[in-house]
């Protein structure tokens, strides 16, 4: 997965909310034929937290579908470890290779409890999980070291971008324990990451203009500063300052530029929103600046 951009899908609704499987599946289609190093259904960017089970089945269902073997479909799970399980054992049986076990709902928990909710979940599943800390979830080196332990847990995606605290829980892991930057715009600390030996990264950035994520990941690789440094000033610089003007704006943003690209993936579901007229036209002009740099037109 460290050979290629992590790709999170957006779900796909119609106007009226209820979901939209052909639509799903052709921003599914056209996210793998830009060879991401494994594709995401149901996380963050595709609004896990909003998908009942019927749907979600559809949606990692979908997923393996197009996925065909190429690439590994890593599925979201979450919410306490038993409706967690409820999703695994769906994801498991539309065929996903592993979960990503999303942070858990509403309360802030101790460190035994945070090993205990991964415990228990890889005690109800086969398939392999990588722990997300980000929010209220922030593991330990001993609570790593306990949840490393358990045979299916096999990562940790890191949101926090305490660099520090990272730096300390990769040094205590197995070596075939994986990291991920998970950090919001991951591509921002994507160098830092890299220096703490964490060079895998997903980005939302590609659900809407693989070009640019792949022009990125591809300069970041090859040592070219210069590109990385000009992409990061003139295109996700500014796309952060944008998706911090209001709250859910890291999802809906994704989504309305997936709509700018002529990309069929409907609204967001309440309680996220659709961004402003006045954000949307900011947007545009931004995306536009970001594949022209990418050497792609609008």
């Amino acid at each position: 997965m460290a050979h290629g951009v992590l790709s999170f899908p957006l779900t796909a609704f119609h106007d009226d909310g209820s979901l939209d499987p052909d639509g799903f599946r052709a921003h599914v289609a056209a996210r793998l034929a830009d060879g991401p190093g494994a594709v995401f259904p149901a996380c963050g960017t595709g609004e896990f937290f909003s998908l009942d089970e019927e749907e979600y089945r559809r949606v990692v269902a979908i997923t393996v579908e197009e996925a065909a073997g190429r690439v590994p479909v890593v599925a979201g799970t979450g919410y306490g470890w038993a409706q967690a399980a409820r999703f695994a054992r769906i994801a498991e049986e539309a065929g996903a290779d592993a979960l990503l076990v999303l942070p858990h709902y509403l309360v802030a928990a101790p460190q035994d409890g945070l090993a205990a909710q991964l415990e228990q979940l890889a005690a109800r599943t086969r398939l392999p999980l990588v722990a997300y800390q980000r929010g209220q979830v922030a593991y330990t080196v001993a609570s790593l070291r306990r949840i490393a332990r358990v045979p299916n847990v096999i990562g940790l995606k890191d949101g926090h971008s305490d660099l520090d605290r990272l730096q300390r829980l990769t040094l205590a892991a197995p070596e075939d324990f994986l990291f991920f930057n998970g950090a919001a715009t991951a591509e921002i600390q994507a160098r830092a990451y890299a220096t703490v030996g964490v060079p895998a990264y997903s980005s939302a950035v590609h659900a809407f203009a693989p070009e640019i994520a792949g022009a990125f990941f591809t300069a970041l690789r090859g040592g070219d500063h210069d590109t990385t440094g000009k992409l990061l000033r003139d295109f996700y610089v500014p796309f952060v300052e944008l998706r911090d003007r209001a709250p859910g704006y890291a999802v809906s943003l994704v989504k309305a530029a997936a709509r700018l690209r002529g990309e069929l993936v409907g609204p967001v579901r309440a309680p996220l929103t659709d961004p402003s007229p006045a954000d949307l036209a900011d947007l545009k002009a931004l995306l536009t600046t970001g594949l022209d740099l990418a050497g792609a037109l609008l």
